[in-house]
């Protein structure tokens, strides 16, 4: 009966449904086309043809650009609060994806790589690869403030990507533009969205914010500066650099053509990984849900290091599979490994961390890292790709995960130590006697 009363209390709330249809608009417009993206770029038949190394480098340049706008979207945000202004401006670069990659970005990367590498880089980072970030932060956000969980929102976030990575992989083979068209569509409800749905208690947070701003009490840039002064900050930094920034650069940058060459034709490798992509995000989106009732459990310290073991196996073990069977099965650990990495790791920063803060936080512990460690890292490991192949790579990289792992078990503070933000309520323990 209380399970069922919360369920009807958080679907009551407006906020949380707002929230909820917003990571799940957002995701569907990037999802669409960027699960195949790095297809499109390497793609012969369908796509750009790119060596691994000039895929390396466009990643690098995403990156980059990234790194910059999140250091200006995570301080901006905070100075925001709850305010969407920046969230609609990403939005309305989402509305203009198609016409983008249709008629400026593919068409320069084919004729003056340099200029678009750089073009895409900003468009692209502004409105999706940096954006993503904010919009996770201001979801969180709005769970503290109008009482939801977090996990169960951002789940949704999930959910529409799969669904639409299941529509990807039909789309790409027949023409990978409609992707980019999807992009659009669905990035023109997320503007709607934003511009027209806006609950009562968001309003009402509105005014007291701005009544906050008015006597000084939102964050100032000397705050976000200092920051950059705390060694734990740094000790995180560190972390991710050499966990979630290897893991992107395996996922995104080369398991979709490893995958896709596992099969007869390149045809039907894309038909398979746009199936099993969605199939996969699917039951992220439910452990998306799980995961938070995990973190009550057995805590957020815990929970964190278990998304690191399940990230370094899942990572080796595709460096030893050798058929699409396997390979597929090994694929379903990302369901488990993105939900128990990202949000332990979201609740560290609002557990350890004041939480006016959160979005830079967020940005620079977790999204900055992350991305600083793809400029550094995305052509270096193109280019040994390039000459060792996959599975050699992978598990170079499996092996940097596993050390990271170690490192974080010794570095990463306990749950009950030096809780500057919001304490973390764990479930009881179950009493048998």
């Amino acid at each position: 009966m209380e399970k069922q009363h919360k369920l009807l209390t958080m679907l009551k709330n407006p906020s949380y449904l707002q929230s909820s249809l917003t990571l799940l608009l957002f995701f569907a417009s990037w999802g669409i086309w960027w699960s195949f993206f790095q297809l499109w770029l390497t793609s012969a038949n369908n796509g750009l043809h790119l060596s691994g190394s000039a895929v390396g480098t466009v990643y690098s340049a995403n990156s980059l650009v990234t790194l910059i706008l999140m250091f200006v979207y995570g301080t901006l945000q905070d100075k925001l609060m709850i305010k969407r202004w920046l969230l609609i401006f990403c939005a309305v670069i989402a509305t203009l994806t198609g016409p983008f990659v249709i008629y400026v970005y593919g068409p320069l990367l084919k004729t003056n790589f340099t200029l678009g590498i750089v073009v895409g880089a900003i468009v692209l980072s502004a409105g999706f690869l940096a954006s993503a970030g904010i919009f996770e932060a201001v979801s969180e956000r709005f769970s503290r403030r109008f009482n939801f969980e977090y996990g169960q929102a951002r789940a949704w976030g999930s959910f529409g990507y799969a669904v639409v990575a299941l529509i990807a992989g039909f789309l790409f083979v027949i023409n990978p533009n409609l992707n980019f068209w999807g992009g659009s569509f669905f990035g023109l409800l997320l503007l709607l969205n934003l511009l027209f749905w806006k609950p009562k208690a968001e309003r009402t947070a509105d005014h007291q914010d701005a009544q906050a701003t008015q006597t000084g009490q939102t964050p100032s840039l000397k705050d976000m500066v200092h920051l950059l002064k705390l060694p734990e900050l740094w000790v995180i930094i560190i972390f991710i650099m050499f966990t979630w920034t290897f893991y992107t650069v395996f996922d995104q940058q080369m398991f979709p053509d490893f995958y896709t060459k596992l099969f007869a034709s390149p045809e039907l490798g894309q038909h398979m990984y746009g199936t099993l992509n969605s199939i996969q995000v699917f039951f992220e989106a439910i452990m998306m849900a799980v995961v938070p009732l995990i973190m009550r459990k057995i805590g957020v310290r815990k929970t964190l290091l278990l998304g690191v073991g399940v990230m370094c196996f899942r990572i080796g073990a595709c460096g030893f599979a050798t058929n699409p069977a396997a390979v597929s099965m090994i694929k379903m650990l990302h369901a488990l490994e993105v939900p128990l990495f990202c949000l332990p790791m979201f609740r560290y920063f609002t557990l350890h961390f004041d939480t006016k803060l959160s979005a830079s936080l967020y940005m620079i512990g977790f999204q900055v890292a992350a991305q600083v460690g793809q400029v550094i890292l995305s052509t270096p490991l193109g280019t040994l790709r390039d000459h060792i192949g996959y599975s050699s790579t992978f598990r170079v990289i499996s092996l940097t995960v596993l050390v990271a792992g170690v490192f974080a078990f010794f570095v990463l503070k306990k749950d009950d130590k030096d809780v500057r933000g919001e304490p973390l309520v764990q479930a009881k323990k179950l009493d048998f006697n």
